[in-house]
């Protein structure tokens, strides 16, 4: 389930590989022999040299592994060559060689890795090479790479609603810009932002004046905080950065002035959601919805009966099913980064038709987490199109269904998928068969598409996922333009760990479907022989 990723970065050509901070099979990975060496280098072929994560060897004396000379000793026979942070290494290795507890062999080895990169890297030659203040100031925020930045975060924006086709917006009239992040620098950009320019990014403020000009009015009101609690809001929002200021008026007051700006405007953008550091290291969350204080600025809006785009900032799926019901366009912006106003100005006007897919499911509401595509079935499965049935997997207050599924995104356009083809109904072993349809472009706008290739299989040795991510395609369609959209599908497509721990793909029947998310693709069958 997760190493196939890794194994890909190994593949391709990495050259470290950093020791996660859980445990596999009782032992935390940072000391797992078997998965640093056996793994990694001996069935990988990994050659390059693995790093800790942050104080990763010191953490597992927590795990109850031992003492610090211990567990340095662990992680060095595991086949970890550079400490990071903890100084396991440093304090106890000279003492653990003297004891035999580590071999000098081992120790070599990390030191060996450790001098070839940097060898690579050419420190050898320059230790400085990538400390050159001149470079830094022409490359650092130039013109060029905020461009890139923009067209980035506008590719990584989803459309997750779009009634009655509120947008595009136009540029006429007068815009209401209301939320906590409507003018706000220091949460465009998401956690682990340290060294972040904050003063540099661009609002949404900004970046819509620099989209309208003069060419429609703009009326703004923040509406609310992040948070009811100012403690918390303290806590959370200001981490790294403590450039946010809290609006010290009442909930009410804020309100009420949002409202006034909503009855003078045509339409209504309404930036909320999470701060940069709600979510990410060290910020879980027991519910997953829009915060209180935001959701009641929201549902005064909607009551206004004006149009309202919701600007959704968020690091993690959030349960939406109110939005959803009474929110006309709901526009997912996770967080954009320093050209973040103007990529959205360009989403919101018209200028970028939104193309972004979810990479995770949005559920309807925290009980149906954990929820994901590529789950198994139960003995009991829900049968299709059904809502409830007694003795069935299902829940008493919702159906089983994902608000928004692995996979979803809109666009201004609308795409139409054909019939899967197979260019055969039967794979040999070692040979490979062709699945294709015919994308077409049936809408008034230039669109792309991302394709999706799901498979199952449908007996196995062992339970298997009722459907998996396979490949995609991204497709740039002209309005009224048509495509063939083909994916190869050989026996490694098929292949999966088998009770044995054995990769192996096993003969018999699959589903393949293709489609726009996981949840609407169309289905051919075909068998492995």
């Amino acid at each position: 389930t997760y190493t196939l990723p890794y194994k890909a970065a190994v593949d391709a050509g990495a050259a470290s590989i950093m020791a996660s901070f859980n445990e596999v099979d009782g032992i935390p990975a940072t000391g797992s022999k078997w998965l640093m060496t056996e793994v990694l280098r001996n069935q990988w072929g990994f050659k390059g040299f693995v790093v800790t994560d942050y104080t990763g060897i010191p953490e597992m004396i927590a795990h109850g592994m031992g003492d610090l000379q211990t567990v340095s000793a662990l992680a060095m026979n595991a086949g970890i060559d550079m400490d990071m942070v903890g100084e396991g290494f440093l304090g106890t290795l000279k003492k653990s060689l003297a004891e035999k507890k580590v071999s000098i062999n081992e120790i070599n080895r990390a030191c060996r890795l450790v001098l070839q990169a940097k060898y690579k890297l050419g420190l050898f030659t320059d230790p400085y090479k990538f400390c050159d203040p001149a470079r830094a100031e022409k490359e650092v925020f130039n013109a060029e790479n905020r461009q890139i930045a923009r067209e980035i975060s506008a590719e990584s924006f989803v459309l997750l609603k779009n009634k009655n086709n509120v947008l595009p917006l136009k540029k006429s009239g007068t815009i209401g810009l209301i939320g906590p992040l409507a003018d706000n620098t220091a949460n465009m950009y998401g956690t682990w932002s340290v060294a972040a320019l904050f003063d540099k990014s661009v609002t949404v403020l900004q970046g819509l004046k620099n989209a309208l000009g003069n060419d429609a009015k703009i009326l703004t009101a923040r509406g609310s905080n992040f948070l009811a609690d100012s403690v918390a809001e303290h806590r959370y929002v200001n981490v790294h950065n403590p450039t946010y200021k809290r609006d010290t008026r009442s909930e009410e007051e804020m309100i009420k002035e949002a409202l006034k700006v909503a009855d003078k405007s045509d339409v209504i953008i309404a930036t909320m959601g999470e701060g940069s550091e709600f979510t990410g290291e060290a910020s879980s969350v027991t519910d997953i919805q829009i915060p209180e204080t935001q959701k009641n600025l929201l549902k005064a809006l909607a009551k206004t009966g004006k149009p309202v785009v919701l600007v959704l900032f968020t690091g993690r799926p959030l349960a939406l099913k109110w939005e959803e019901e009474n929110i006309p366009a709901i526009l997912n912006v996770w967080f954009p980064g320093s050209e973040a106003g103007n990529s959205i100005a360009d989403v919101l006007f018209g200028k970028v038709n939104p193309s972004g897919k979810l990479s995770a499911t949005f559920p309807q509401n925290v009980g149906q987490v954990p929820l994901y595509y590529a789950h198994k079935n139960t003995g009991r499965p829900l049968a299709e199109g059904k809502w409830f049935e007694k003795f069935r997997s299902n829940y008493l207050d919702v159906s089983n269904d994902p608000l928004y599924p692995f996979g979803f995104g809109l666009s201004y356009t609308t795409f139409n998928y054909s019939d899967v083809k197979l260019s055969a109904n039967t794979l040999t072993k070692g040979k490979s068969i062709t699945a294709s349809v015919t994308l077409s472009n049936t809408g008034k706008y230039d669109g792309k598409e991302v394709v999706q290739l799901y498979i199952r299989d449908l007996v196995g040795s062992i339970t298997r996922p009722v459907k998996e991510l396979k490949g995609f395609q991204k497709v740039s369609l002209k309005a009224g333009e048509s495509k063939t959209i083909s994916f190869n599908i050989s026996e490694n497509d098929l292949k999966f760990y088998n009770s044995d721990l054995k990769f192996v793909a096993e003969p018999g029947d699959f589903q393949v479907f293709i489609g726009t998310n996981s949840r609407d693709a169309k289905a051919a069958s075909f068998s492995l022989k």
